[in-house]
């Protein structure tokens, strides 16, 4: 509210000025305080054809055309140093009021016009060969810029420009983690589209260009909490439906202790998940807990494996969507226990896509099934058996939704049923199930929640429904045995939803430009299943 309240008093004072530019320009003042009609004359004032207003209209466009229209009537005011554009851009209202209300200021008559005529007699000049008069028009040329201000400018444009098309149109993204092998592996860079499941407006609008949340060199946070704007999220191109890949806020990044190469939530912690080392460091106060506006959550990439209204139930590692077996994509990993006899040949585990990373213990790797066969096929003696993954991790607290009491023996490979949230469908709560919905209703959705005397307060009344106000997904990695998803922390809200990922324009293999470079890769589908 505060934001578009700056908005308004904004437009009122361009207005303002506006009309004292325009009775000095000779045109009646009153033009300038109409919305719209101000731009068509203000584009006529600065040499600009009418229609040329009409880009005002179109999003993302319009950023552009604005500060360029600021700049061409300051010029018409023969202001044509590089911090005068600069100061036109950033405060043209008060910039207009000084030239409008000043009485040494003249309007010099559109600078885009005058500009073309100065360039027409640049060239008769050299036409004639009129030396003496090229000379002289060059020494008092005033739209003349000097090398280094033409490579500012350009360096400013080329940044901005691809801020903006970063933040509302598409983004570069690395995958940093194993949990989507091996449809999407360590090292694949992807664009992202963020127009497909509807351009998310900007919350926090004051940042550095082309950073999501952190500074170089750990110097902190990139962005500024204040001033934002509420959740706006344009027409979407389609939705999404099961098994698309989707980039999403991490739900539970709102609160979270940055550590080197591995960012913690709070409820991490809480649950026992952190390392014992990093975990000393946070309950002495060492490390500092940063709170991260929604948008500026860290960047996951997972399948939507259910969408709202769906049922998700896993039982012994098989997902079933709505009490049917989900349609998976064909190279999930899971973890298997490796017994093989001495002296074993692994030298093409490379080669089959078996990295490092896949070797998580002595004799324990994650394997597609593609890959267990291969093994297999090294000897008859060697013996590859599904891994329980509760003996590696027994820790309930680490399984959504955090509620043993409630929800016993719940784990990765054995989960649920559970439903997914569904915008504006009613269902009972009560302390058998509020757990699952806890944080939807006061997180999420934003509301006042409360368990006292064995009783749900929502708002200060006691509740016993509730009626969802967004649509919810649950999404799992590929790698199902090394992948931190929705089995951990729950649903992901719609207004976490980022974009749909495109295409690989390059790969590195595990990571590493040492390790050479995926070239089968490049310039392939992002979902390969």
């Amino acid at each position: 509210m505060s934001l578009l309240i700056f908005l308004i008093i904004s437009y009122i004072l361009l207005s303002i000025s506006l009309y004292f530019v325009f009775q000095k320009a000779g045109t009646p003042g009153w033009q300038g305080l109409v919305p719209g009609w101000n731009v068509v004359v203000w584009c006529r004032l600065i040499g600009r054809k009418p229609w040329y207003a009409a880009w005002m209209l179109f999003p993302i466009v319009n950023f552009f055309i604005y500060a360029g229209i600021c700049i061409d009537m300051v010029r018409s005011f023969r202001h044509y140093t590089f911090w005068q554009s600069v100061l036109a851009v950033v405060a043209a209202p008060f910039y207009f009021l000084y030239l409008g209300l000043t009485d040494k200021e003249r309007y010099d008559g559109p600078t885009l016009i005058k500009e073309r005529e100065y360039k027409a007699q640049l060239e008769a000049a050299k036409t004639d060969g009129n030396s003496r008069q090229l000379n002289k028009l060059m020494a008092a040329n005033p739209y003349k810029k000097s090398g280094l201000r033409e490579w500012a400018e350009a360096i400013i444009f080329a940044v901005f420009a691809a801020a903006f098309i970063r933040m509302f149109l598409i983004e570069a993204y690395v995958i940093p983690t194993s949990s989507m092998e091996d449809s999407l592996l360590v090292g694949d860079f992807l664009f992202v589209s963020k127009a497909h499941y509807g351009i998310r407006m900007p919350q926090t609008i004051a940042m550095v260009p082309l950073l999501h949340n952190r500074l170089p060199f750990d110097a902190g946070e990139s962005y500024f909490k204040k001033p934002n704007v509420p959740y706006k999220r344009l027409k979407a191109i389609e939705t999404i439906d099961r098994n698309d890949l989707v980039v999403f806020n991490y739900p539970e990044g709102d609160s979270v202790y940055i550590f080197p190469g591995r960012t913690w939530s709070v409820y991490d912690f809480r649950r026992g998940s952190i390392p014992t080392g990093q975990a000393q460091q946070i309950k002495t106060g060492r490390k500092k807990l940063v709170v991260r506006p929604m948008d500026k959550k860290d960047h996951y990439i997972k399948r939507c494996v259910a969408i709202p209204g769906d049922s998700v139930q896993i039982r012994d590692r098989l997902l079933l969507i709505n009490g049917k077996p989900a349609d998976n994509p064909s190279k999930l990993e899971y973890m298997y226990t490796v017994t093989a006899p001495p002296g074993i040949n692994t030298r093409n585990f490379s080669k089959w896509g078996i990295s490092t990373e896949d070797a998580v213990a002595p004799s324990i790797y994650i394997l597609t099934e593609e890959q267990r066969q291969k093994i297999q096929a090294l000897d008859s003696n060697i013996s590859i058996e599904h891994l329980d993954i509760g003996r590696l991790d027994a820790n309930p607290m680490k399984i959504f939704p955090s509620d043993p009491e409630h929800f016993p023996n719940w784990t990765v490979d054995n989960f649920g049923p559970l439903w997914v949230p569904k915008k504006g469908v009613t269902i009972n709560i009560d302390l058998n199930n509020i757990a699952l919905y806890q944080r939807i209703i006061g997180v999420y959705e934003g509301n006042e929640l409360r368990i006292a005397d064995n009783k749900i307060f929502i708002n200060g009344k006691e509740s016993s429904t509730y009626t969802f106000e967004m649509n919810y997904y649950w999404m799992m990695g590929d790698n199902r045995h090394n992948s931190e998803d929705s089995r951990v922390w729950g649903f992901v809200p719609e207004d976490h939803v980022v974009g749909k990922p495109l295409f690989i324009w390059f790969s590195l293999k595990e990571g590493q430009l040492s390790k050479g470079i995926n070239w089968n890769r490049i310039f392939t589908s992002a979902d390969k299943r």
